[in-house]
């Protein structure tokens, strides 16, 4: 068995959404399967930091952490700090998981392991999606040059949550290390929940970071497009938090229709109270223009709220095919009628949202856990017979006295 994984991501800040909660999900479920766990991260928390001691052994969300002062850039976060201590304490640990593709901790942790012979994983958390490569594409493509691409060619495993997200980025990068699809954990408390048969006021759950990747303006413009069919008593509700001016061209967006009594800002939810939207929404939305898993979608799922999905949400084909929500068209006009149908049929609503719970149920924590650890064993034996290998062969190689 490994003895210690080193788990290196850029930010474990609660805004950048799905990715941070990810590391710790991971990081508790492998150390439930007996690994030891390590989280190397900066203070990055937006245009602020967290309130963290730097350069020091703490916790995290219970987890043993090291965090590094972020000195440069929001979207790059580059740490020089941080990229010095993997280079000094890499080779202490068994497997290192990198988390993301275009900032400078999954780079230098890549460098730092190749340095020191030591097995690493990349995921690449849906940026190498054909759309995902194509924003801000003169950024991406000189940061492969400096040393992007060398990580990914060096990863022993590429990460996917889904097979989506492995086609999509093997169709733009053929050259790609070989890939395993693992997926993210999903908290057993959602699946504890027990979903409102007749809540007072039925609504539609938004509950995303907000970002112009998510496209809430698309569901907001369908909710105005339903006024004029009549919502009854159904509300939008979009909880979750973004950028000042891109929230405030929300709420201006969702004022200026005929529904703006009927869509609600929640801002940022966490805990019982994320668990009690998710038990009174009588439907979950995802209009992402890109998805390469979607957390709080399958947290929603694991409660029985089938989700309203577009094509760009990776895993779409298969909870359709499972009958566990309602995947449209890739048009605004499409995710309106998808939502009028969902709405008008609530024992369809109820069957798929049995369906969705049942379809979750693969993505408890424990059993996700068990295949990291059974990757991490793979590789962690794969090095060390290759270390032993190299030694006997310097052996050999060596002048008889």
């Amino acid at each position: 068995m490994p003895r210690s994984i080193v788990h290196v991501i850029p930010s474990v800040a609660a805004r950048y959404g799905g990715p941070s909660a990810a590391v710790v999900g991971m990081g508790r479920a492998i150390r439930e399967a007996g690994a030891d766990v390590l989280i190397v991260t900066t203070d990055a928390d937006g245009p602020g930091r967290l309130d963290v001691p730097l350069g020091t052994l703490t916790t995290f969300e219970g987890l043993p952490a090291i965090f590094f002062r972020r000195q440069a850039t929001e979207a790059f976060k580059w740490s020089a700090p941080l990229a010095s201590w993997l280079r000094a304490h890499v080779a202490e640990h068994d497997v290192v998981h990198a988390h993301a593709v275009f900032s400078h901790a999954p780079i230098a942790a890549a460098r730092a392991c190749r340095a020191a012979g030591v097995p690493y994983i990349v995921r690449p958390l849906g940026t190498l999606d054909p759309w995902s490569v194509d924003r801000k594409a003169w950024r991406k493509r000189t940061l492969l040059r400096l040393g992007a691409r060398d990580a990914l060619a060096g990863a022993a495993v590429m990460h996917y949550t889904t097979r989506e997200e492995q086609r999509l980025a093997e169709r733009g990068f053929p050259d790609l290390p070989p890939g395993v699809v693992i997926p993210l954990g999903i908290d057993d408390r959602c699946f504890a929940v027990t979903p409102s048969r007749s809540p007072a006021s039925p609504y539609a759950l938004v509950l995303s970071r907000l970002d112009a990747k998510k496209r809430i303006e698309w569901i907001i413009d369908a909710w105005h497009h339903l006024q004029t069919d009549g919502l009854g008593d159904w509300q939008l509700v979009i909880a979750g938090d973004g950028h000042e001016s891109y929230v405030e061209a929300l709420r201006q967006r969702a004022a200026a229709g005929p529904a703006a009594g009927r869509i609600a800002f929640k801002g940022w939810v966490a805990g019982d109270d994320k668990l009690a939207l998710l038990r009174d929404a009588g439907v979950f939305v995802v209009a992402s223009h890109q998805e390469n898993f979607g957390v709080a979608m399958v947290e929603g799922m694991a409660a029985g709220v089938a989700p309203v999905v577009t094509p760009g949400v990776n895993l779409a084909q298969d909870l359709e095919a499972a009958g566990a929500g309602w995947r449209v068209e890739e048009t605004p006009a499409a995710l309106a009628d998808g939502l009028r149908r969902a709405m008008r049929d609530e024992a369809e609503r109820r069957e798929r949202g049995r369906r969705a719970r049942a379809f979750a149920e693969q993505f408890r924590w424990p059993a996700v856990g068990r295949q990291l650890q059974d990757l991490y064993e793979r590789l962690a034996s794969s090095s060390a017979t290759r270390r032993a290998a190299a030694a006997r062969a310097g052996a050999d190689a060596s002048p008889a006295l």
